[in-house]
């Protein structure tokens, strides 16, 4: 597996929609960069449980650092606890802190559309950390309703449509699928 090697082209990527699957693009575009010897970092907003299955498996693979930034419980979006609000402020800052590095070639921001979104995070301040990305680094956002903002800077852009869901018929996340 080589290393220490850099992406010649860095883009953003937003994956977006009301559709599943955002957060599981995001983590394979990261396992198979991995899997070339690119350096991954992924960094969760408004998730705190350690438990989820991607966690677990992520782990074991080498070049994938992860960190976390919310709570294990919901955030109400439009009303944010002060802990919520305090952690994505958090999250923001090591995402700033890990893209100055230049550490990383591949940054994933999980949820940090979701974010915005809920109040969490201003846009303006998503919008000055796109700014900061390094030419060779490839960064992907994820979450849904995508500011338009966003959506204009990026390079990638793919909207997950839901179409059917257990949800809709009251199955909740099933360990290991969903969760």
């Amino acid at each position: 597996m080589p290393v220490n090697q850099r992406l010649g082209v860095g883009l953003i990527q937003v994956y977006t929609g009301n559709g599943k699957g955002k957060t599981t693009a995001a983590l394979g575009l990261g396992l198979r960069a991995a899997g070339h010897g690119y350096r991954v970092h992924l960094i969760q907003f408004m998730k705190g449980d350690p438990e989820y299955g991607e966690l677990l498996s992520l782990a074991h693979v080498p070049n994938f650092d992860f960190e976390q930034f919310g709570l294990s419980t919901f955030v109400t979006r439009g009303h944010p606890s002060a802990e919520d609000t305090r952690l994505a402020g958090e999250g923001l800052a090591r995402a700033r802190e890990v893209l100055q590095a230049e550490e990383h070639d591949v940054v994933i921001l999980d949820e940090i559309i979701c974010a915005v979104d809920y109040g969490v995070i201003p846009l303006q301040d998503v919008l000055a950390l796109l700014d900061l990305k390094p030419d060779h680094v490839e960064l992907v956002l994820t979450g849904r309703r995508a500011a338009q903002e966003i959506i204009d800077r990026a390079h990638v852009v793919t909207d997950m449509k839901e179409v059917k869901h257990p949800f809709q018929q009251g199955l909740l996340a099933r360990k290991g699928i969903e969760h």
